[in-house]
């Protein structure tokens, strides 16, 4: 195996989150589910930003967060994700770029705009997200880079963008691609919609020993295996895949490695503020710990002293010094 240029390499929706606090009264008022994340297009988008409150904006996209954080953590990183020639989009590509990731797509000319995903936050910190795609799932395979993808120990794909068609077939040429070049393929589910609609694709792809790392939380693993049993669907989807990890919310995460199961609890938390990104950064920790090393239960202690960081404010990019938290947790 050659020597590589970064460690990961993360396929992913290039999305700008646009968050606002809200209360139960608006999300019922807009006819939303409290907590879930559905898709809507532009049309919806700008009547939903109307009625929002005041809100901020905050580069996001769930495998470009990973990235970000994997950055402040010291790592080489690089991303692929589709943006538009918009205001939007020069805020995605400046922000990514300005967080050390390598990020070279050029910007699709004509609609539809950049995606965004407006988030709203209750006080009780759960946030109902509702995402326009935009130009993200218009990622055409011909902007693979063979060589790009080689130059990468870890190749990641965000399970959200399995969905529209271009983007899908975009992450099969990448896992061919880094599959003949003998890097390690990761997966994150993303959530219980996506698997609705490709859970057969996924499983398909790890009984074909395409995917090395599969990410997930309680729901999502469940879903994935059609039940409603945690601890059976876990047995089921970690004998399918060489290493699987899944997120508990409080009660920590667990690891399966061939076999060889590991958990640790959370880390504390003075505030709950947004777990916007709490996966997200759980993965980057994991991701640090496995390419310096680590074992297992030091790899998902990073991932939950970085999700920690990132449920104490608003927005899924680190505000601490997550490489000093760490640091100082770990050695």
């Amino acid at each position: 195996m050659t020597d590589t240029r970064f460690d990961v390499l993360a396929i992913g929706n290039a999305i700008v989150d646009i968050i606002a606090d809200t209360d139960d009264a608006f999300i019922a008022s807009e006819g939303l589910t409290k907590g879930s994340m559905q898709l809507i297009d532009e049309a919806r988008a700008q009547a939903l930003y109307a009625h929002m409150g005041p809100a901020r904006e905050i580069s996001g996209g769930s495998a470009a967060n990973t990235l970000a954080g994997l950055a402040r953590l010291g790592h080489k990183t690089a991303f692929i994700g589709q943006v538009a020639t918009d205001q939007l989009g020069e805020v995605f590509a400046h922000d990514i770029r300005a967080g050390g990731i390598h990020f070279d797509i050029p910007a699709r000319d004509g609609a539809p705009s950049t995606a965004r995903c407006y988030i709203l936050v209750t006080p009780d910190a759960q946030r109902t997200m509702n995402t326009f795609l935009g130009a993200s799932q218009y990622l055409p395979a011909t902007v693979i880079d063979k060589s790009l993808i080689e130059s990468a120990a870890i190749l990641y794909l965000e399970g959200y963008l399995w969905d529209p068609e271009e983007p899908r077939a975009a992450m099969h040429t990448a896992i061919d691609v880094a599959r003949a070049a003998g890097r390690k393929v990761a997966l994150t589910l993303s959530d219980a919609f996506v698997i609705s609609r490709h859970g057969p694709d996924f499983l398909a792809e790890m009984e074909a020993g395409r995917i090395d790392i599969l990410f997930s939380n309680e729901v999502e693993i469940c879903a994935l295996n059609n039940s409603d049993d945690f601890e059976a669907s876990v047995a089921a989807i970690a004998a399918k895949v060489p290493l699987l990890v899944c997120t508990r919310g409080e009660q920590g995460a667990i690891a399966v490695e061939n076999g060889v199961r590991t958990g640790v609890g959370a880390e504390p938390v003075a505030q709950l503020v947004d777990t916007t990104g709490a996966g997200d950064l759980f993965a980057a920790g994991v991701f640090a710990g496995l390419t310096q090393g680590r074992p297992m239960a030091e790899c998902l202690t990073m991932g939950a002293i970085c999700a920690a960081e990132i449920i104490s404010h608003y927005g899924a990019r680190p505000e601490a010094d997550i490489a000093d938290l760490v640091a100082k947790r770990l050695g």
